[in-house]
């Protein structure tokens, strides 16, 4: 989740809640009414889940890891709009070809086009893409979302808008059912959305059916610029184009059109004969070069062909995972989140292997050689969970991901903290592409292409961020914690780079170095520093030592100069998943510790007025809704309680993931939400994905066959499963009794069998 300045207020819907609800149940109902088409897996995604609510989720087009997500807009600014549309919304205003999954805050939605048969004048000012005239209405009853395809027939027009994509284009299939409208559809370059605004366009029409151009913007990308080219399947009677002060009008395509400027638009009106119109997109954050090598890409595939290896694409990666469950909602959910898992990091560098860098003040452009260079790398979400799936299930891109980590580094001189198309946006804490790197170069066995990466370099890197002097690390070498009157949120700070210098320590002792392996096993025990024994809480210290005051382990506040970030004592006490048994020797043993632990989950869902947003899905003060509490259920296993473990897992599942658009509890966040649900679906979960350990929960499915590299299988088997029947009575791997409640990468990837024998009651494991 992301850090927002400004306060929420209550959206304003554009129809009443009695339609909106009615709405919505018709969703839930064709939700739960699906029919088996022929064991295909795509029928069990439901795109429109987390489009409701805080989940920040977009329904549109995309390919695994694609650079292109096209998706329409609703064209409101608000913050549950960041990912551009809002299960609550009517209206569409385009559809962009760029969008952020489930992140906190909003940007992207890039070259932005719009089918329409109104008419209306593009010279006009419009205060907001809300009020264009070319905004049409639309209702979920005549909409469709499916992997790599999305399609809507508006409601206030004879029109309806079909688009699917590859990993570098887009293609719109626009059908008209009434020869007497318009055909016309929009080029919007200049508009402002989700705190991102044009600082400068360009267009131009290269004949009848090409058109290239180029958005820059700033926003929460600071300094972005995509470039694109376009072809229409129709030649276009007519373009009219404006940007800041030309104007230029045409018949027939004979003159070059190019106009530039903040407010860069285009209307293209095709003859009225036509019943459909095709337009193919491709993108490149390099320049036009790599835009038209995309769209050419696509020269001989219609759109139907486009759709078509999108959604064999999509069935290849979702069969990976092959589950049967208690009912269908279950298997909507487990597939829905499995597909979010593939939607970040993106595919980066163009088809010419270009890309703009994050290099500090200037535009300059790198080549990805050998490699897929990737991007939007939501890093304080998804070192938790997400990255560790992908080394299962994707490990031919870690070793890509690795690389794009390592290209940010020589580019920007740090590793990268919240990285968004080639702008270092150092959003959240910590220096979480550590923990990313240490666990990829733990699992280069089983990692192709890590063998390319001298591990000596990768250390480096992580000491670049380590041993800087920015973000709090300056005190936290001097006192040992960051002081609260020194730099903010110095609780959180102080307890993410306790776990990450563990990652350093232990890549420093496998690489036999002893003096940074020290330095750092030093710093990684630095969170004991801010452990009050008294309150049980982890608290912020001064400089002097003492505690800061008044404390109040319910208090959550949006603000730079609070301890903790996005969420409170209760929620952040308990990240040291480095040192687990460290921490439950501060709470006075495992006894004191589970009590500990039930009070987090007994405790006063308060909140108090500024407590903000992302501090959703409560139980207690136990908050699913933000990454910091996801660990927090499988304590109970180190401390010998595992059947707690069990029945809180099972608890959240029920209750904070549904098959409907309201079925995640709080930001998406490019994916970490859903791996959680993934994971603790399967029945493990990586507690500190660098130990390479997976702790065991409790299965939601009967059986699951995972396929691995060299046509390995891991078979899930959870016999006598129920609703009641959420207790593991017995596991075996292999055949053989698990000792404990925790199975390791490597045991994953050769393969095999863990069975376990589930049970109404309790039974120590």
């Amino acid at each position: 989740m992301t850090i927002r300045s400004i306060r929420i207020f209550v959206v304003v819907i554009a129809f009443s809640a009695f339609f909106y609800s009615l709405t919505l149940k018709a969703q839930q109902q064709k939700s739960r009414q699906k029919t088996d088409h022929g064991g295909d897996v795509l029928q069990w995604v439901n795109p429109f889940i987390g489009t409701a609510g805080h989940g920040h989720t977009y329904p549109g087009a995309t390919v695994p890891f694609g650079m292109v997500q096209l998706s329409p807009d609703n064209g409101t600014q608000w913050w549950d709009w960041c990912g551009g549309y809002h299960h609550s919304d009517s209206v569409i205003v385009g559809f962009s070809h760029t969008h952020l999954s489930g992140t906190g805050i909003g940007d992207l939605c890039d070259i932005a086009l719009m089918p329409t048969t109104k008419v209306f004048d593009i010279l006009q000012s419009y205060a907001t893409r809300y009020s264009a005239p070319w905004r049409a209405t639309f209702t979920h009853a005549h909409e469709e979302a499916r992997p790599g395809y999305y399609a809507v027939q508006f409601s206030d027009q004879p029109l309806r808008a079909e688009v699917s994509a590859t990993a570098t284009a887009g293609i719109h299939r626009y059908s008209f059912g009434n020869e007497s409208t318009m055909r016309a559809v929009v080029i919007d370059l200049g508009f402002a959305i989700n705190w991102d605004r044009t600082t400068d366009a360009m267009l131009t029409n290269v004949s009848r059916t090409r058109i290239i151009g180029k958005r820059s913007s700033t926003g929460w990308a600071k300094r972005q610029t995509v470039w694109f080219a376009l072809d229409c399947s129709v030649p276009f009677d007519s373009l009219t184009a404006t940007g800041d002060s030309l104007t230029r009008q045409h018949t027939l395509g004979s003159i070059r059109t190019q106009v530039q400027g903040r407010h860069t638009r285009a209307v293209l009106v095709f003859p009225k004969t036509i019943r459909e119109v095709t337009i193919k997109v491709a993108i490149s954050y390099a320049d036009s070069n790599g835009a038209i090598k995309g769209v050419e890409s696509l020269k001989s595939m219609n759109f139907d062909a486009v759709r078509k290896n999108a959604e064999a694409t999509w069935r290849k990666e979702l069969s990976k995972v092959r589950i049967t469950t208690l009912n269908d909602a279950d298997k909507t959910v487990f597939y829905t989140a499995l597909y979010h898992t593939m939607l970040a990091p993106i595919q980066y560098s163009d088809l010419n292997g270009r890309y703009k860098t994050p290099k500090k003040d200037v535009d300059s452009i790198g080549t990805a050689r050998g490699y897929t260079r990737y991007d939007v790398f939501s890093l304080w979400d998804t070192f938790r969970a997400e990255q560790s799936l992908f080394t299962i299930l994707h490990p031919h891109r870690v070793s890509d991901m690795v690389q794009s980590l390592m290209a940010h580094y020589r580019e920007y001189g740090l590793l990268p903290v919240w990285s968004l198309v080639g702008n270092e946006t150092n959003t959240m804490t910590g220096y979480h592409a550590v923990p990313v790197l240490a666990e990829a170069y733990f699992k280069r066995k089983f990692l192709q292409g890590m063998e390319k990466i001298a591990p000596d370099t990768l250390l480096n890197a992580m000491l670049s961020s380590a041993r800087q002097d920015e973000f709090g690390i300056r005190w936290l070498k001097q006192y040992g914690y960051i002081p609260h009157d020194k730099f903010g949120f110095s609780v959180t700070r102080t307890l993410e780079y306790s776990f990450d210098d563990w990652c350093i320590a232990e890549v420093a002792s496998s690489l036999k170095n002893t003096s940074v392996e020290k330095e750092f096993r030093l710093r990684a025990m630095n969170y004991k520093n801010v452990f009050d024994p008294i309150s049980g809480f982890m608290r912020a210290k001064l400089s002097n030592g003492t505690w800061k005051k008044p404390f109040d382990p319910y208090y959550s506040i949006l603000d730079f100069d609070f301890e903790y970030t996005e969420g409170n004592a209760w929620q952040h006490s308990w990240f040291v998943p480095h040192d687990i048994y460290g921490l439950i020797g501060l709470h006075g043993g495992k006894t004191l510790f589970t009590q500990k632990l039930d009070s987090l989950f007994s405790a006063s869902t308060v909140r108090h007025k500024d407590t903000p947003d992302d501090v959703s899905g409560l139980i207690g003060q136990y908050a699913h809704g933000n990454e910091p509490s996801h660990h927090i259920a499988y304590l109970y296993n180190y401390a010998g309680a595992p059947h707690k473990t069990q029945a809180m897992i099972r608890n959240i599942l029920r209750t904070q993931y549904n098959d409907t658009p309201h079925g995640l509890c709080g930001n998406e966040d490019c994916g970490q939400m859903s791996a959680w649900a993934v994971f603790s679906m399967l029945g493990l979960y990586p507690v500190n994905p660098v130990s390479l350990e997976y702790a065991i929960g409790t299965p939601l499915v009967k059986n699951a066959e995972v396929t691995l590299p060299a046509g390995k299988k891991l078979t899930i088997t959870a016999q006598n499963l129920s609703e009641s029947h959420k207790y593991i009575q017995s596991a075996t791997l292999n055949g053989k009794p698990l000792a404990t409640p925790i199975i390791r990468y490597e045991e994953i990837m050769v393969g095999g069998q863990l069975v376990f024998v589930m049970s109404e009651t309790p039974t120590p494991l």
